[in-house]
């Protein structure tokens, strides 16, 4: 009996749930302008990102176009899609070139931005500043399509710009595109030169914040502008460096499919051919749509969990997002 009552919640704990929603849906009313804003938006995930799940159910399962989700059979065992993919003989080379071409993309591509948003922030001159800020982000407009022929045009091996070069000074034409050795530089550099002036952006709005009485103090005190930067600058935007890192670790197995499906060929599949054009070729070409629903489960899963990881890291530098 004295278990039972110390157990027994009060009238007054009993409230303290009622009270809570009722607090929350007071807020919710006084700053309902801002939530039926951002209603367009979680209505956009709901049917586009949330609902969709729904078909993962078909990694599970011998899936048949003519019967649909529901009436396709479930497979016995539950596992032996994920175990057809790991068996196969892709499965080695299309995970490293998966991770090689995300890490690359991911240690090459961090750096510059930062760079750039430091120089432009730094630069004093107001219509070089917009020139520039214009110029290096415009190429986040083009399309894969359009930068593929910009990037035919520079490094194709017959009548390529940088191979005329290479030819007149006396040595050979190079197959930049259809080479083992420089396909993956290519990628990576072409990733880089892309989204250089967008993550400038990014990181130049998060100098916008920084507090400009730092800046004056630290001239008082005599500091000179490199100073300046490591000290208060870099500072005032490792936040978002982290976080910014934090979103990309959780896409490392996204390669980059609409980039590489428009470069890649034949010949460069051994170095190019990743997960997600794999599971385009099994699950579109070749109407395999379980056996593709279990491989892009796989990568989500992954990705989830390199998601936590990273954010758990930087909760020790205290810089995480939740």
């Amino acid at each position: 009996m004295e278990a039972k009552s110390r157990f027994k919640q009060s009238p007054q704990a009993q409230l303290v749930p009622l009270m809570k929603l009722q607090s929350m849906m007071r807020v919710i009313w006084r700053f309902r302008a801002f939530y039926i804003m951002l209603l367009p938006g979680v209505i956009y995930f709901i049917i586009f990102r949330y609902l969709p799940m729904y078909g993962v159910i078909i990694a599970f399962k011998d899936y048949a176009i003519m019967e649909g989700i529901t009436g396709s059979p479930w497979i016995n065992p539950w596992y032996k899609h994920f175990q057809t993919f790991y068996q196969s003989p892709y499965f080695s080379q299309l995970l490293s070139n998966t991770l090689l071409i995300s890490i690359y993309k991911l240690v090459w591509g961090t750096l510059p931005p930062i760079i750039m948003a430091i120089l432009l922030n730094e630069c004093r001159v107001r219509w070089l500043k917009s020139i520039v800020q214009t110029l290096t982000y415009m190429p986040h407009f083009l399309s894969w399509v359009i930068i593929f022929g910009i990037l035919l045009t520079l490094f194709s091996q017959n009548g390529g710009l940088i191979n005329r070069w290479i030819v007149e000074a006396g040595g050979t034409s190079i197959p930049f595109l259809t080479s083992t050795d420089y396909f993956r530089s290519i990628l990576v550099g072409s990733e880089v030169w892309q989204n250089l002036g967008w993550g400038a952006i990014i990181y130049l709005a998060a100098m916008s914040g920084i507090d400009p009485t730092l800046y004056e103090a630290a001239k008082v005190d005599g500091a000179n502008r490199l100073r300046m930067i490591w000290h208060i600058t870099l500072p005032g935007i490792r936040s978002i460096i982290v976080l910014l890192f934090i979103l990309k670790l959780g896409h490392l197995l996204d390669a980059g499919f609409d980039q590489i499906y428009i470069l890649y060929n034949i010949q460069v599949y051994p170095v190019a051919d990743i997960l997600d054009t794999w599971v385009y070729r099994t699950g579109l070409q070749q109407l395999n749509f379980s056996l593709a629903s279990a491989v892009g489960l796989f990568k989500s899963v992954i990705g989830l969990v390199l998601v936590v990881i990273a954010n758990q890291i930087a909760k020790k530098w205290g810089e995480a997002i939740w």
